[in-house]
Parts: C-alpha cells; structure tokens; sequence
C-alpha cells in the first residue's frame, strides 16, 4: 500500500490527531451532562466518556512509544493502566448495548424503521468489539514491537476500527426517526466532530505502523 504522507509526517500527525481526540472526549463528558441537564441518562453518557477519554489516553502514551521502535515493559505502570481499564469499558460499553436491543425487542420503539435499528444495533455492537480488540492487541504488542504477528493483528484491527467508527459517526449524527428523540444541532455537531476526529486518528495511526513494516529496532524503556 502506498502511503499518501512520508513516514516521517505520519507519525507526528497521528499523535496530533490521537492527544485532539482525547481532548474532545474529555469535552464530552461536560456535555453530556450539560445536555441530559445533569440527569441519570446525562450521568452515564458522562462516565462512558470520561472512562473512554482515559482508556484512549493510556493508548495514546502506549501507542507513543510504539511508535517510536521502544518496548514498553509489562510492569509499566501506563501499560498496566490500559490494560486494567479497557475490559471495564468494554463491559460498560456492552452493558449498554444490551439493555438498548432488550428495549428495542420488548416494543421500547415500536415507530422505529426496523432495518435502521438493526443497523444501529450491529454496527454499534460490532464497534465495542473492534474497539476492544484494538485496546488488547496494542497491550500485547507493545512490550515486543518486533512482533509481525502482532503489528499485523492491530493493524488488521484498526482498519476495521476506523470503517466502525465512521458508521457510528453516521448513526449518532442523523437520528432515526422514532427511536433517537429529539437531537440538537449542538448535539449533533460535538458526536460529530469527535466522530471525525476518531476516524481520522485510527486510519492515521494504521498508516504509522504500515510505514513501519519490517525489521524493528526493539529498546527498552524504563519502568513507570
């Protein structure tokens, strides 16, 4: 595959994009509260981006030194943090998913078009996998940089990562009729600029690493 930027360019933009990304999550958290008027629906949408904001943040300081050819070691007290964290927002985030498709299945939306529901359903579900594997492969890899099987698994993950989350950007920007209720324009541009944001951090983060294919000069990094 031929790379649209220099290696040299990519790394430096996609660390860009990655630390704007967790800024604009971490934006959301005071959002969604702002927007649910600090109810018990604002209340979990704020802890799911306050969780996801860390989570993408230990990622970020990981997938910094990967980057980079330098191993991070299993003890590292930032390793360690993704890696106890991110199963938490995967629960989290399936817990939801799961109480979302009881509803739609008990009649929760009965005036919802069914074939947009079910994209909804899929995709989301499919998104908290993806984002998931993409989390593990990245703790996996990093204490060995060198590994091609590894390298090969995140990159296969995060190319699905970035086609999932452009269509949940979709999805959480045009409503569905009947299921979505009333979506602001405010609401509408904050889901989607982070929507972009993430798209654009996960393609720019593949491309780091496929320029990065071959023989990796391994280094170790001191514990945490």
């Amino acid at each position: 595959m031929r790379l649209p930027l220099p290696a040299a360019r990519l790394r430096p933009l996609a660390l860009g994009f990655l630390w704007a990304q967790v800024v604009a999550v971490f934006g959301t958290v005071a959002f969604a509260l702002w927007q649910g008027q600090f109810g018990p629906q604002g209340w979990i949408n704020a802890f799911d981006a306050f969780l996801a904001a860390l989570v993408l943040t230990w990622w970020t300081l990981v997938f910094t030194r990967l980057s980079a050819g330098q191993a991070t070691a299993p003890q590292d007290g930032t390793l360690r943090a993704l890696a106890l964290a991110f199963p938490w927002l995967t629960s989290f985030r399936a817990a939801l998913w799961g109480l979302t498709l009881l509803g739609v299945l008990t009649g929760g939306a009965p005036e919802a078009n069914t074939l947009a529901l079910t994209a909804l359903m899929t995709v989301w579900g499919a998104a908290i996998l993806a984002s998931n594997a993409v989390n593990g492969s990245l703790v996996r890899l990093a204490p060995d940089p060198g590994d091609p099987a590894g390298a090969r698994r995140l990159m296969d993950w995060l190319n699905l990562s970035a086609a999932l989350a452009l269509g949940m950007t979709v999805l959480n920007v045009v409503p569905i009729a009947g299921f979505s209720g009333n979506v602001t324009l405010a609401a509408q541009t904050v889901y989607g600029l982070v929507g972009v944001l993430d798209v654009t951090a996960t393609v720019l983060a593949l491309w780091v690493l496929l320029a990065r294919r071959g023989p990796v000069k391994d280094s170790s990094v001191k514990d945490s």
